[in-house]
């Protein structure tokens, strides 16, 4: 499964989990950068998940606007992996 990480500098121990819970293609954008607005969402991608104490809130617009139009689900967690784990179960649990 592909996933989205929007938010957060440093993310390596989230990644590890989310490798661990069979997540392969994990991509992460920091959301601090201008240029990170032109984001374009990889299309092998199943969540998007968006730490929301990380970015602004022009960029979870964009973001939700953008997975809206893709449909693909989007995830507001906080930068923990106890709020990622959460909603990634009850995805998966609702897709099986």
């Amino acid at each position: 499964m592909g996933i989205l990480v929007v938010g957060g500098d440093r993310i390596e121990k989230i990644k590890n989990k989310l490798r661990e819970n069979g997540f392969n293609k994990i991509v992460h954008v920091t959301g601090r950068k201008k240029g990170d607005r032109k984001i374009k969402i990889p299309s092998n991608t199943d969540i998007v998940v968006v730490l929301t104490d990380y970015i602004g809130h022009n960029m979870a617009e964009i973001v939700k606007q953008q997975s809206k139009r893709n449909n693909i689900t989007v995830m507001f967690c906080k930068h923990s992996w106890s709020s990622i784990n959460k909603n990634i179960n009850t995805y998966i649990k609702k897709i099986s």
